[in-house]
């Protein structure tokens, strides 16, 4: 269906989107209609027939089920109207907005917008919404993201939907996952889908930075700054500048160094050290970190403050053991690429090299997996691979043992803790709850736990 033909129905309670929007789309549609209650909705779609409703996912209705876009997209479901539907949202409501492609959302569209891209989405959903027989592409993201980011689970498919989303915009990206999950090549995909793509794209690992050498290596210095400073150099935000700085292991940076970069962060500016004039940057920011968000946002490890700054939208890589058939995928890829690197024949898997590859919990992830097929692509002198070819890291197997092993340890010491105070207080739960630094709830949860 062509846009000047449809009937569109905008439902937003802020009344500067709708007005834009019908401005956008008034000698666009054959007709524009907005609403800014959505209680309204149910009275709209059943005296009006609309091709495409555009609804945003937060309103300040009566009702409260804290992702009120949702509700809505299931009553006009509820309905069976045969509009499609496309949500408005923002930055940090994109895992909601991904769940509603999942409600049977068409699309969505994150605010603020390109009126381009506005078009682009409502067109590419009409002409879908014409064709019976298309699936929708968002969720068939493919399998393949740049020529590095591999996956068909489910998980890595919100993943590609989110990057094709935020990767336009200009908002600061912090990417969560254990070590070997792939966080740079996140960070590379983004970079590559984004406007900025022809300009740098700058990476630091700042965990391996020292605190004598941090402000020198993010914003430069001048000749004669300190000891060594033998010339003028620029540091790494002005060397991305227009492009995109990749901060990795964000976690590590000491506190007091923290503050120092929210400054540039706020400011927009560097100030290479032995020099008192400010440098102005024009940067996209994109984090990353093996440590948890909880554990991040600790205040005696890491600035509240500077998280907001560095975490408009969040992407959380997930663990490759919790990526099901995408081991398989992830390692034929590798065996693809060693056997032309060594020049061998094409490696192909065994049935019980496969299971044993399905079997492993992969504790160094995807970096293991790699490890692994190189090796046996390697040593092995068939064309395929069996079992026994496939030796996994003992390095990675130890730090497993050893992380189940203090984990062990740690639940035995509290488990006899809490019996000691138990005791120690003839079996008053507030008085031991208040002894343990733990609240009633909190200690009952730890009984039942320890089934004490």
């Amino acid at each position: 269906m062509l846009l000047k033909n449809a009937s569109i129905l905008v439902v937003d309670d802020d009344p500067d989107v709708l007005t834009a929007v019908r401005l956008l789309l008034k000698t666009e549609a054959k007709e524009v209609m907005t609403e800014k209650n959505p209680e309204n909705l149910r009275w709209h779609l059943s005296k009006d027939k609309f091709d495409l409703v555009l609804l945003d996912m937060n309103f300040t209705s009566p009702v409260n089920t804290g992702n009120e876009g949702i509700f809505w997209l299931n009553e006009i479901k509820k309905m069976k109207s045969d509009a499609s539907v496309v949500m408005i949202t923002a930055y940090g409501d994109i895992d909601l907005a991904v769940r509603s492609l999942k409600e049977g959302a068409a699309d969505f569209v994150v605010k603020p917008w390109h009126n381009e891209k506005l078009l682009a989405i409502i067109r590419e959903t009409l002409r879908r919404k014409s064709d019976k027989t298309a699936v929708r592409p968002s969720l068939q993201a493919g399998s393949v993201i740049g020529k590095e980011l591999i996956g068909e689970s489910e998980a890595m498919q919100e993943i590609f939907l989110k990057i094709e989303k935020i990767a336009p915009t200009d908002a600061n990206i912090l990417i969560l996952g254990e070590n070997g999950t792939g966080k740079d090549l996140i960070a590379k995909a983004i970079h590559q889908q984004s406007l900025r793509a022809h300009k740098p794209f700058v990476k630091v690992d700042v965990g391996a930075l020292t605190e004598t050498l941090f402000e020198s290596e993010l914003f430069g210095h001048k000749k004669g700054a300190f000891t060594d400073a033998r010339e003028d150099r620029v540091g790494r935000f002005e060397s991305a500048n227009g492009g995109t700085l990749f901060l990795d292991e964000i976690g590590n940076i000491p506190l007091h160094l923290q503050a120092k970069l929210l400054s540039v962060l706020q400011n927009r500016q560097v100030i290479r050290l032995g020099s008192n004039e400010p440098v102005p940057i024009d940067i996209r920011l994109i984090c990353a970190t093996n440590l948890p968000l909880q554990e991040l946002a600790n205040e005696s490890r890491f600035r509240k403050d500077l998280i907001y700054r560095i975490n408009t939208v969040e992407i959380v890589m997930p663990p490759l053991r919790k990526r099901g058939n995408d081991i398989i995928l992830l390692a034929k890829h590798f065996s693809r690429i060693y056997s032309g690197k060594y020049m061998k024949p094409l490696k192909e898997f065994g049935p019980k090299a496969l299971e044993k590859l399905m079997s492993y919990h992969f504790p160094g992830n995807v970096r293991e997996l790699q490890y692994t097929v190189e090796r046996a692509v390697i040593m092995s002198d068939n064309d395929i691979l069996k079992d026994s070819d496939l030796i996994f890291s003992p390095i990675e197997s130890q730090s497993s043992l050893d992380t189940e092993s203090a984990g062990f340890k740690l639940s035995a010491i509290e488990k006899s803790t809490i019996l000691k105070v138990i005791e120690k207080h003839n079996g008053n739960i507030t008085r031991a709850a208040k002894e343990l630094g733990l609240t009633r709830t909190a200690l009952y949860r730890r009984l039942s736990k320890y089934d004490i």
